[in-house]
């Protein structure tokens, strides 16, 4: 099944900025200029301190992997044809814990503590989401 006909995402006032690095293969996340904490997801106000004195950085894109299950059945009939696939919640080597697939020929090989790498999955009308790789020495 080609990505481009699997949903696009829907941005709102606060995701906006991170889906438009999102396009441009960067991961984006927020700053918090008050405490100085970085947070996933986009959000308007700091979740450590509650300010609303944040910035948008790029982050690096590696990780590992902290869980993941292996989806067997999907909950749209989009993602059908794409069944076994593993979705992960990945520790970002910033701090920040985001949820995102893992891709990739091996990706159903998963295992908790694995390295990652963000890639860059291409949705309808030039989206992008942010799916990760397994790092292999």
């Amino acid at each position: 099944m080609e990505q481009a006909k699997l949903p696009s995402p829907i941005a709102n006032a606060d995701s906006k900025p991170y889906w438009e690095a999102a396009r441009e293969r960067r991961l984006a996340i927020r700053k918090c200029n008050a405490c100085g904490q970085l947070h996933f997801m986009p959000r308007h106000l700091c979740p450590h301190c509650w300010s609303d004195q944040l910035e948008w950085i790029d982050a690096s894109g590696a990780g590992s992997v902290h869980s993941f299950t292996i989806i067997r059945r999907a909950s749209d009939p989009a993602f059908a044809p794409l069944v076994p696939y593993a979705v992960a919640l990945i520790d970002l080597e910033e701090g920040p814990r985001m949820m995102a697939n893992v891709v990739g020929a091996d990706a159903l090989e998963v295992k908790i503590g694995d390295r990652v790498r963000v890639t860059f999955e291409e949705r309808s009308g030039g989206a992008m989401v942010p799916q990760f790789t397994r790092v292999t020495e």
